[in-house]
């Protein structure tokens, strides 16, 4: 029996932080010799809200070249870009049409957002959760590395692999393979750096909330330096009257590799003044190798391309197959 299936993707919306590296690129970059991989840049949902046409393929090519630096090996993985193939869009379009839409207007995610742009709303954020659902479901995925708060649109591809099967498949020989969500459960929501509260996110317009793969050791510095924390002095995991607490201890856990109870023990007696260096010099060791890795990538545009177009070349006869499985149980006719 061949290794299990992984498919998973993030957005080119600018540069990755620590919440995308530590709460998912890093777990795929561990557990990827476990399973057959593709990882995608999904451009599609990045148009999803606002964007800027003038970036958005470089972007691309940058997300491309940070899933290398943070060490995929393409010995076991597939990089491509979500957009080169067209099987995710039409594939959409099918779920579409059997997705009722009150399921889509429950998402959580989709209420946050579209509460942040209000009249100005486009169906694709409403439409997001089927896009995903298309892009697992093509490569008959069998586990989906997310993060807590994509909890819920696994479970809504789940629900289209039920529908579709009951309503186009054969109990004995189903449609769409149902797929698992795989989550880690340290550091799986990582926060910000201006609010432990809330998710560190892209979209959040203060650069200080969130610290970038990118980042210099300078800006790292400074920005851990003015992050928020609390008049309390020792440090402690999990009180939830202080979550920049928590936060600040647990990328200083991951970032170290040290386990909870040593960071516990070794930061309990500690004052912030001490702390915030111990945790900009760990982020600056963690990020360097990632970063020369990065500019090692992208400086040679030749090889980046090569792993994308080996990447969509292996991903697309999946893709493609899983499209035209689709579309016979759904009764379309075949091309002449």
């Amino acid at each position: 029996m061949g290794k299990q299936r992984i498919l998973s993707g993030v957005q080119p919306t600018g540069n990755l932080h620590l919440g995308n590296y530590l709460g998912a690129i890093r777990n795929w970059v561990e557990n990827q010799h476990q399973y057959e991989n593709y990882f995608c840049v999904v451009d599609l949902h990045a148009i999803t809200v606002p964007h800027n046409p003038a970036t958005l393929a470089s972007d691309s090519y940058t997300i491309a070249a940070l899933y290398l630096a943070c060490g995929i090996d393409l010995d076991c993985s597939n990089i491509f870009i979500q957009s080169h193939i067209s099987a995710h869009s039409e594939l959409t379009w099918l779920l579409n049409c059997i997705t009722p839409i009150n399921w889509l207007q429950g998402m959580i995610q989709f209420k946050e957002k579209a509460l942040k742009q209000g009249e100005n709303v486009g169906t694709g954020l409403l439409d997001y959760p089927v896009l995903m659902a298309a892009d697992i479901l093509l490569y008959d995925a069998d586990k989906v590395p997310v993060g807590e708060d994509q909890k819920q649109h696994i479970e809504l591809t789940r629900d289209l692999v039920i529908r579709l099967n009951d309503q186009f498949g054969d109990p004995e020989n189903p449609v769409l393979k149902m797929p698992d969500p795989l989550i880690r459960t340290d550091g799986a929501r990582i926060m910000s750096l201006t609010d432990g509260t809330k998710k560190m996110s892209k979209s959040d317009p203060s650069e200080m909330s969130r610290i970038n793969l990118l980042d210099s050791p300078d800006v790292i510095t400074k920005k851990i330096k003015k992050c928020k924390t609390d008049p309390v002095r020792g440090l402690e995991f999990d009180n939830p009257d202080r979550p920049e607490c928590n936060n600040l201890l647990t990328l200083y856990m991951l970032l170290s590799g040290k386990d909870k109870a040593t960071v516990a023990d070794e930061c309990a007696d500690m004052g912030w003044g001490q702390f915030k260096p111990l945790l900009a010099e760990t982020a600056v060791e963690a990020l360097t190798p990632i970063q020369t890795k990065y500019k090692e990538v992208m400086d040679d545009k030749e090889y980046l391309e090569s792993v994308l177009r080996r990447g969509r070349e292996n991903a697309e006869p999946i893709a493609q197959a899983t499209l035209a499985r689709v579309k016979d149980a759904m009764g379309f006719s075949k091309p002449l």
